[in-house]
């Protein structure tokens, strides 16, 4: 359908068999949107563009500078073009505005007898708004067609081969990882000329008209759909076409990933013999060239997401999740496999970028997760994430989930560890942990601060709290004093007290790092024994 109409059409109809155009014939294809008659000098602010000028130039023909005003003007505001009636004895039009007008391709067209402007723009309006409602009926019919096809389609080129058909222009299609594809197929060389053509910002008149539109997928940027064409200007009818083949290939592309995530699903028993460390390095390769064949990982890491109360979640609402925690993870160069075990998801990230940038590039889609609409953020709060060690050999991945499970272990018994989401950044913790699991560390602490814990029982003291911060301000009174909200006499006093049960050494370098790590055990332990009441 030819949705759009031009100078040249217009010039095919009724009162314009007469006529000359005496310049800008090459800008005979620009469109025209509407027909305005105008006879004042100062026209810029009248108009909206594409409008097709009739005038008697009663005000202007003689005089060339304001007839060079006028023109100018017209071309700035993007007018379609200036039809002018002249009769006979009349002065003829100057060189110079001829030659600016075909400078710039922009009609001038003279009818050498009176005609009816009313009678033109009437017809001229009927047939622009008559080309409106066909474009309405047409979008409509496009649209049908488009949803049945989405129904049987089983590959993007179907829908994009058929809108290039449809309005025989070249399509481009740019997915986030760079690569393009062209309709109609053209050679490679073209294709880089192509590019060249769209990317240079230096050309004073583009070579391509062009329309561009954003598929996104949950709220991700997925692929950037373009119409291009070097013969005519788009219209509004390829806009909107661009806008209705843009929400297609959202839905293809969903559909495509909701499809993908459910066969994930099925690959759950192996990536579990994975993760436990029962396939080798040879099986593991040959897994990933099979189900991810672009994939070249230069190391990975496991995620652990643990949701709380997960009942609450139906199985779509999970896997609208991982769909869009997986549409944020690739667009920062990961892949991965995923399952769920009991109230947890686990990702396995393949990095596919330099493994010096990965961490940083983890958090940022953590950080873009937990900020999300979805229903599970709104239970952020309960949220735990947790990245495992990152390993640069696939088959250590047991490594990395064994990590995943302790980072969220310790952030369980500790809340103010929320925002830590990976293992090496737990430090001192990690050791902690170890030690809990094969020593008595209750024991160890009571060695080190039974004196200091017991006072603060029976008194409801806060000489803990003080010890801590004092070492924290590496012994600094003022810094404490400060921090504490107390005035340096009553820091004395503990401090004293703090001596008198400690020892008046407990800031020799040795004893105090041991105090240090001992009041962090004592913290851990205690968020433990309020984990194991409130379960």
């Amino acid at each position: 359908m030819k949705s759009y109409i031009t100078v040249e059409d217009i010039l095919s109809r009724k009162h314009f068999d007469q006529i000359q155009i005496i310049a800008g014939k090459n800008g005979l294809n620009r469109l025209v949107k509407w027909v305005h008659i105008v006879e004042v000098v100062n026209i810029r602010n009248l108009l909206k563009g594409n409008e097709l000028i009739l005038s008697t130039a009663v005000a202007w023909k003689d005089d060339k500078e304001r007839f060079i005003s006028i023109l100018q003007q017209l071309i700035e505001s993007n007018a379609s073009g200036l039809c002018i009636e002249l009769i006979e004895n009349t002065s003829p039009i100057p060189s110079e505005i001829i030659e600016i007008a075909n400078l710039n391709k922009f009609p001038i067209i003279l009818f050498h007898q009176e005609v009816p402007f009313v009678e033109i723009t009437q017809d001229i309006h009927t047939l622009l708004i008559n080309r409106q409602y066909e474009m309405i009926s047409k979008l409509e019919s496009y649209s049908e067609v488009l949803n049945k096809k989405l129904l049987t389609v089983e590959h993007a080129d179907e829908i994009l081969t058929f809108v290039q058909q449809y309005l025989q222009l070249t399509v481009v299609i740019t997915y986030k990882n760079n690569e393009s594809q062209v309709y109609p197929s053209i050679h490679v060389t073209e294709q880089e000329k192509l590019k060249k053509a769209l990317n240079d910002t230096h050309l004073s008149t583009p070579s391509y008209s062009v329309a561009t539109n954003e598929i996104n997928v949950l709220g991700e940027t997925y692929a950037e759909l373009r119409f291009l064409s070097n013969e005519r200007e788009l219209t509004e009818y390829d806009h909107l076409i661009l806008d209705r083949t843009s929400t297609a290939l959202a839905q293809f592309f969903m559909r495509e990933l909701y499809v993908d995530e459910k066969r994930r699903v099925e690959e759950t028993e192996w990536i579990n013999g994975w993760l436990d460390g029962e396939q080798n390095t040879e099986e593991i390769t040959e897994y990933i060239a099979f189900h991810l064949p672009k994939s070249q990982p230069k190391g990975a890491a496991v995620c652990l997401v643990k949701i709380p109360f997960v009942g609450q979640f139906s199985p779509i609402e999970l896997t609208y999740f991982k769909l869009y925690f997986r549409a944020i993870l690739e667009q920062r160069g990961f892949s991965f496999f995923s399952i769920e075990k009991r109230n947890a998801i686990i990702f396995i990230l393949l990095n596919e970028r330099s493994s010096d940038s990965w961490k940083n590039r983890m958090k940022e889609g953590i950080v873009r997760l937990i900020n999300s609409d979805l229903k599970l953020g709104k239970n952020k709060k309960k949220l735990l994430i947790g990245v495992g060690k990152y390993v640069e050999e696939l088959g250590d991945i047991h490594l990395s989930y064994k990590t995943a499970l302790e980072t969220i272990a310790i952030q369980e018994r500790l809340s103010n560890m929320n925002e830590d989401y990976f293992y090496d950044d737990l430090h001192i913790y990690r050791l902690i942990s170890l030690l809990n699991r094969h020593t008595d560390l209750q024991e160890i602490v009571n060695e080190y601060l039974e004196p200091i814990i017991s006072y603060d029982e029976k008194y409801n003291g806060n000489l803990i709290e003080t010890l801590k911060t004092y070492l924290s301000c590496q012994g600094s009174k003022q810094e404490t004093a400060k921090k504490l909200y107390i005035v340096r006499q009553t820091l004395y006093h503990r401090l004293q007290k703090i001596e008198s049960l400690l020892g008046h050494d407990f800031m020799d370098y040795e004893k105090r790092l041991t105090i240090e790590f001992m009041i962090m055990s004592y913290e851990f332990l205690k968020a433990s024994r309020n984990l194991v009441k409130k379960i």
